[in-house]
């Protein structure tokens, strides 16, 4: 893996951290490059009050913003998370300084993910756990593209039983308090970042949860991302039935009414096609951002929507004593549970979703 260090890595807040960094990267076999267009990691040291973004030019360059926060940190929502997404980051290292030799590094994710390497008096321990942290990360690959093909039976046009499975439980999930509010990004990116992030991510918005339901042996219904997953309507939009995946594209093949204009598939479809694939008794996935008692959970905080996590995910329900039943967490962010319905995952949970997510 190639990285590149911009901003203000060499100010006086952060030149022993970006130092400690390479070193530790190179000592783990990375290289150092100048040039940041040719990095696939890029650390961009930020001035809090201005933060000034790096304009990556594709989905796979991941980029880590590094600030130093003042304490408290507080709730992550408060003060991380409207810095990342102002920086256009994959990921913030939030650096805030409560007393130790050295600072606390929070780590947030745009999936509400939140690490912590608490401060201590030995730097090279305090490298190498954000190292091990952020590695994963950064050399994940994400599935974002989406080849959409107005191939859509007539008769799905107003979508099926399944699709109405998916609106219904959009609407308890609401009743239950469990749809965070997608994140306002208006309110924190001018008129140009938010059409970089539409040119990237192919979003509109961050929204959290998503759910699916089994359509055919090969084929399954989808909420789209960044939409209100109370408020599910229109197929082709707001629901999209997925069809396959393509490896030599990396993209998800979607089936779309003729005429609209589709949004793309939430980012977990990979995960969910893996699931369906291998367990053709599965007829329904719910993502949450919320947790259970005694949930097996994935080791390692991949981003939402990497083939990486959708294998760590697999492999917990291939594992569960009866896969059709597995709740599995993913660390620091949220559950995925199946069932052989929607009705079938809700009776199974209820009474047992608390939030928030323990972080760890």
């Amino acid at each position: 893996m190639n990285f590149a260090l911009v901003g203000l890595h060499r100010a006086p807040p952060f030149a022993w951290l970006s130092e400690g960094l390479t070193e530790t990267f190179l000592r783990h076999g990375h290289r150092r490059v100048e040039e940041a267009h040719r990095a696939s990691l890029v650390l961009n040291f930020i001035d809090t009050s201005r933060p000034r973004p790096f304009r990556r030019k594709a989905q796979a360059v991941f980029v880590a913003a590094v600030a130093e926060v003042e304490p408290p940190f507080g709730h992550p929502m408060d003060k991380g998370y409207p810095l990342l997404v102002r920086s256009l980051a994959n990921v913030l290292l939030a650096l805030v300084p409560e007393g130790e030799a050295l600072p606390t590094v929070h780590l947030l994710t745009l999936e509400q993910g939140h690490l912590v390497v608490p401060g201590n008096s030995d730097p090279s321990d305090m490298f190498e756990a954000v190292y091990r942290r952020l590695r994963p990360m950064a050399t994940a690959r994400l599935v974002l593209n989406n080849i959409f093909e107005p191939d859509l039976p007539p008769e799905l046009w107003q979508g099926d039983p399944n699709t109405e499975a998916i609106r219904e439980a959009g609407k308890k999930l609401a009743e239950l308090n469990l749809l965070p509010t997608p994140f306002p990004m208006d309110r924190y990116l001018s008129p140009r970042d938010r059409r970089h992030i539409q040119l990237l991510y192919g979003i509109g918005g961050l929204s959290y949860g998503n759910l699916s339901a089994r359509m055919d042996e090969t084929r399954f219904w989808m909420s789209a991302s960044g939409v209100d997953k109370s408020n599910l309507r229109e197929i082709g939009r707001d629901i999209l039935l997925v069809k396959g995946y393509d490896p030599e594209r990396n993209a998800m093949l979607l089936s779309v009414p003729p005429g609209v204009e589709p949004r793309r598939v939430s980012v977990d479809a990979i995960e969910h096609w893996m699931i369906y694939r291998e367990h053709p008794e599965v007829g329904a996935i719910l993502h949450v951002h919320a947790w259970m008692d005694g949930v097996p959970s994935t080791e390692v905080v991949y981003p939402c929507g990497t083939y990486e996590l959708g294998e760590a995910v697999a492999a917990l329900v291939r594992s569960a004593p009866v896969p059709v039943e597995a709740a599995v967490g993913l660390k620091n962010h949220g559950l995925t549970i199946v069932g052989r319905s929607m009705e079938d995952i809700f009776r199974r949970v209820e009474g047992k979703l608390y939030q928030p997510v323990p972080m760890s």
